[in-house]
C-alpha cells in the first residue's frame, strides 16, 4: 500500500473518504479501504465502524467486510 502525502490526500475529493467533512478515512483504493477497516475496528465508536463498513462495501463489493 503506497502512502498518501499530505498533498495527496488534500487533493482527493472529498466523496472518497467515509467522513468527508472531517476528511477521515479515506478509501480510494482496496488497499486503503481494508487499512480503513482495520483503524476503525482499533480506534472506531460503533456508530464510526458501521458507517465505514458501509461505505467500503458500496464501494469496493468484493471486499469482505465482517461485522
Amino acid at each position: 500500500m503506497a502512502r498518501l502525502s499530505y498533498r495527496e490526500r488534500q487533493s482527493l475529493p472529498s466523496r472518497l473518504f467515509v467522513f468527508p467533512k472531517e476528511r477521515r478515512y479515506p478509501i480510494p483504493d482496496r488497499a486503503h479501504a481494508r487499512n480503513a477497516l482495520a483503524r476503525v475496528a482499533q480506534h472506531g465508536t460503533p456508530a464510526e465502524k458501521a458507517k465505514v463498513r458501509r461505505a467500503v462495501k458500496r464501494r469496493f463489493p468484493d471486499i469482505k467486510v465482517s461485522q
